[in-house]
């Protein structure tokens, strides 16, 4: 008994000290993040961004001396090689820096001191030199990929900060590369770097001159674009206002506020233009003009809509439109993943349920979007789905499938909790949007009882005590603790919740990084504590949730890795995968603000206001169809409610905490 409660006090100990650590990164007013640079040196860092077709992980840091270290690694996902699999984007990384080739009086800029990083969806940089004769130098580096070119731009803005006139020397510099043609689908392709703006110029005090930079990709026979930086500047910056100014979260709590705003960017930025339509890939140097039934499908898709980004709207429609490319009369499964600009496909893993991803996805999808053409034309897809999971359900009632979403990472027996909870989910789903397309009543009904038998096997089933925790094993015979016992709490399975919170909020898979994927590991992944929290709002822990939740901000926007989610750890070195992002989002509108979609006009809403907050807003919101307001107050010991759309009130109600009303859109 003493050596248990001496780990869990040393737990409690660690995660605190993590807790009220000093920040690396700080708040700006006007959201961005910055890190100002004066000890704890060296430090580096990595960050992903990415336009219509492009995507540059930025390799960054500053080092013991204070100088700047920038590797700038790029993606062309639709350059493709071979072979032309997953992972058939041309990559390079490039040390080449255009500031290496500047001179101030003859000089190499040396001895630079880095002030300031500041990230907005953008990378700005302040540095400053001092170089013999007492010249004093700053440089102002921004960095960020081109939306809709297949380039990363730079620009530069290098001022005078002396007494005396500098003489500057910008050169003219353009490098080609022309890749092996044997390795290209499309033969060989053209890499150019290049300065652009070369100028040698007498820089008086408090004067400044700019200039640009630019990495870009073609094919063989294609046009290159004569940017105008400036204007790409302005598009990626007119982009973020766009997400940021959408969906807008308002709480007491800067952090979580700001890290949704930063969530909204990379959630929404990693689609690329290819010949199979708009594809919303993960990133991460790996997965790229693709997508998958889980981080698309399952993950990112049903929160587009909240969002109203018409273009992340049009590439989760898209990825549904080639999943039901897959249907077939035998039912024989659908692939894991859509690869090559979807020409190709996926599906190494077997069936890791599929299937069921795409259901759930599919409908809640078409629910929060509230568009009646697009709901009619993916019903199909629903009904094929839920079809193939029914025919997959083993003599105990659950759904069969070979392996989950982490592809036999880890165990995941014949028939997972995962899978079974998410088909429970798209049976609900399904019924709610047949009742709004006017389905037969005899299918949804059907519907809906198999979801009412389904929910009571996944308790029989998977229902047990493991590692003294009365929760769920993961899969039969599973005897450790798994982090997607959080599973059932998304989908409005309480019956274990207690229970449940208790195991994963222990120190047996909490740790300062979030869950472990499984007891005694050292591997978590993003998405299941994600998961996790959205589940404990949804089921009513809400300063639970809130404790963690904030602790989770902090880390992965102010500490030593930001400012999005990230996929895992040891695998991947903590890639920004897209959808990741989407999932944090939907903590706050599923979790925090409990929105669950019960028609194309409608949906509940079960608000979890923290105690200690006496508001939280969500503004902006673009699901079913309108634009809406959810304001949420405690007055008087109750929840009070106000929904507008302009200066119109479309439901001003009063609830006891943890109630539900139900909200009908015009």
């Amino acid at each position: 008994m003493k050596r248990q409660f001496y780990i869990v006090f040393l737990y409690f100990c660690v995660c605190s000290s993590m807790l009220f650590a000093q920040n690396r990164w700080t708040i700006n007013d006007n959201g961005s993040i910055s890190w100002n640079i004066k000890d704890r040196l060296p430090h580096y860092d990595h960050i992903e961004m990415s336009g219509l077709k492009v995507s540059t992980v930025l390799r960054y840091g500053v080092n013991k001396d204070g100088s700047f270290e920038l590797n700038k690694s790029m993606v062309w996902p639709m350059l493709r090689t071979i072979p032309n699999n997953t992972h058939a984007s041309l990559m390079r990384r490039f040390a080449w820096n255009a500031p290496e080739m500047v001179t101030v009086n003859g000089l190499s800029l040396l001895n630079e001191k880095v002030n300031k990083i500041m990230l907005d969806g953008t990378m700005t940089v302040e540095s400053s030199f001092v170089l013999p004769g007492n010249t004093h130098i700053t440089l102002t580096r921004v960095i960020f990929p081109s939306i809709s070119n297949p380039a990363i731009y730079e620009k530069y803005i290098l001022k005078n900060t002396g007494t005396a006139n500098a003489s500057v020397e910008i050169p003219a510099s353009r490098s080609v590369i022309n890749t092996d043609p044997t390795k290209g689908v499309n033969g060989s392709y053209k890499l150019i770097s290049e300065i652009i703006g070369s100028t040698a110029r007498q820089l008086q005090p408090n004067e400044e001159i700019i200039f640009y930079a630019s990495i870009s990709g073609y094919k063989t026979g294609e046009n290159e674009i004569k940017p105008d930086i400036e204007k790409e500047l302005q598009a990626r910056k007119s982009l973020i206002d766009k997400l940021w100014n959408n969906l807008i979260l308002e709480t007491p709590d800067t952090e979580i506020n700001t890290m949704f705003a930063f969530a909204k960017i990379r959630g929404s930025e990693s689609i690329y233009d290819t010949k199979g339509g708009l594809l919303h890939g993960p990133g991460g140097e790996s997965y790229y003009a693709a997508i998958w039934a889980n981080d698309q499908a399952e993950y990112s898709n049903p929160f587009f809509p909240y969002l109203g980004y018409e273009t992340g709207n049009a590439s989760a429609l898209n990825s549904f439109k080639h999943f039901a490319r897959f249907m077939n009369p035998a039912y024989n499964k659908i692939p894991s993943s859509i690869i090559a600009e979807g020409l190709d496909t996926w599906g190494g893993a077997g069936d890791r349920g599929d299937a069921a991803m795409v259901a759930y996805g599919a409908a809640r999808y078409a629910l929060a979007k509230g568009d009646k053409a697009e709901a009619e034309e993916l019903w199909p897809l629903i009904e094929w789905c839920l079809e193939y999971c029914r025919r997959q359900l083993n003599d105990k009632g659950v759904v069969a499938s070979d392996a989950d979403e982490l592809e036999n990472r880890f165990p995941a027996g014949k028939a997972n909790l995962c899978t079974s909870s998410l088909y429970y989910d798209a049976l609900i789903s399904a019924a709610y949007l047949g009742k709004d397309l006017h389905k037969p009543s005899v299918q949804l009904s059907t519907y809906e009882k198999q979801a009412k038998t389904l929910r009571k096997n996944i308790e029989e089933y998977f229902g047990a005590k493991v590692e003294g925790f009365n929760t769920y094993q993961y899969y039969e015979g599973n005897d450790v603790l798994r982090s997607w016992i959080c599973i059932p709490l998304t989908v409005g399975i309480y019956d274990r919740k207690d229970e449940t919170i208790r195991a994963l909020f222990s120190p047996r898979l909490w740790t300062k990084d979030g869950l472990l994927t499984q007891a005694g590991s050292e591997t978590y992944w993003d998405r299941s504590t994600l998961y996790a929290l959205r589940g404990v709002y949804a089921c009513g822990e809400t300063e639970k949730a809130t404790e963690y939740l904030k602790f989770y901000s902090n880390q992965r926007l102010l500490g030593e890795h930001v400012p999005y989610a990230i996929e895992a750890w040891p695998e991947g070195s903590q890639r920004h995968l897209s959808a990741e992002s989407g999932l944090y989002c939907r903590v706050i509108t599923e979790g925090l603000f409990g929105i669950r979609p019960t028609g194309l006009k409608s949906f509940k809403l079960t608000p979890r206001l923290p105690v200690e907050w006496d508001t939280m807003n969500l503004r902006n919101v673009k699901a079913f169809g309108s634009s809406f307001d959810i304001k949420i107050s405690r007055k008087n010991n109750k929840i009070d409610i106000n929904i507008y759309a302009g200066s119109k009130t479309l439901l001003h109600k009063k609830i006891n905490e943890g109630e539900t009303v139900t909200v009908k859109l015009p």
